[in-house]
């Protein structure tokens, strides 16, 4: 199996695995910045031990590439925090889905990045995108708490979009592991000063569920993603990541008893199928490109 199709693989499991983690905005009972500090802990200490056992180091070619690394540190440390409050601030239908206003947001950014050009199917893609996230939205309405959620969970989405088009330009000579170790470390000494008192009397059923979310649900879909990266283009991770929405709804109703309604499934056939497209045209750009 070449790069492309395990990268391809490895990002849609990242992608069920990331899914899981709107879960933790409602179970685990933390603030928005205790959940992401905690969360940042037990992912760097994973992604430093697969590090060790890999035999790699954390050293960095350059001043550049270390200062690049913090940047993108302290953008997934905003980014989290954001994640979670949307959520927290409104509902996990309603915060996922304002998050997932980035692929757009990808698309009409990558072009100052990569030097490309817009193309017709990259509009029509972010259309069918668009479309399907906003027919997951369940009744929403503009009261204050569902706003604060919506503008919060697209700021989060514009730190995400700009986190991943900066890793694939700068940072993806780098190992997955090695770039969210730093980045999660970087997190970390972002968030200790705020951290609240609950964090630091919490429950060890509450730390167990951090336990989860920072290992099983953070560090290895997030290594995935970042080593995915080298091999797939922004806008084909921002397209397919847009089925995590969909399994977040999925989850929720399965753990939260939450039942999606005809538009939550309408929105989620557009978005799995956009996102199945992006695999498809990712695969055969790959076979052309090898057979010039």
């Amino acid at each position: 199996m070449d790069g492309v199709k395990k990268s391809l693989v490895g990002l849609h499991l990242a992608v069920v695995l990331l899914g899981l983690t709107a879960l933790f905005s409602r179970i685990i009972p933390l603030s928005a910045t205790d959940i992401t500090f905690g969360r940042s802990i037990v992912a760097c200490l994973c992604l430093f031990v697969i590090l060790k056992i890999s035999g790699k180091s954390l050293r960095f070619l350059n001043a550049k590439d270390l200062g690049i690394g913090i940047l993108l540190g302290v953008l997934m440390a905003v980014h989290w925090v954001t994640y979670f409050a949307a959520m927290q601030y409104s509902s996990v239908a309603v915060g996922m889905i304002a998050l997932f206003t980035f692929p757009v947001i990808t698309v009409l950014l990558e072009p100052f990045f990569e030097g490309i050009k817009l193309v017709w199917q990259d509009l029509v893609s972010a259309v069918v995108v668009t479309l399907g996230i906003i027919l997951i939205v369940p009744d929403a309405s503009l009261s204050n708490d569902v706003t604060l959620g919506i503008v919060v969970g697209m700021l989060s989405a514009l730190l995400y979009a700009l986190r991943n088009l900066i890793h694939r330009k700068y940072f993806s000579h780098y190992s997955g592991a090695h770039a969210m170790t730093l980045q999660t470390f970087v997190i970390v000494l972002c968030l200790v000063f705020f951290a609240s008192e609950e964090f630091y009397s919490m429950s060890m059923g509450t730390l167990m569920l951090l336990v989860v979310l920072g290992s099983v649900c953070t560090a290895a879909p997030h290594a995935l993603i970042a080593s995915s990266l080298k091999y797939l283009r922004a806008k084909t991770f921002s397209l397919i990541a847009c089925a995590q929405p969909l399994y977040g709804v999925i989850f929720a109703m399965l753990v939260l008893n939450e039942n999606p309604n005809i538009q939550t499934l309408l929105g989620g056939i557009l978005v799995i199928s956009a996102a199945v497209y992006e695999t498809v045209n990712a695969q055969k750009l790959h076979n052309k490109a090898e057979n010039k």
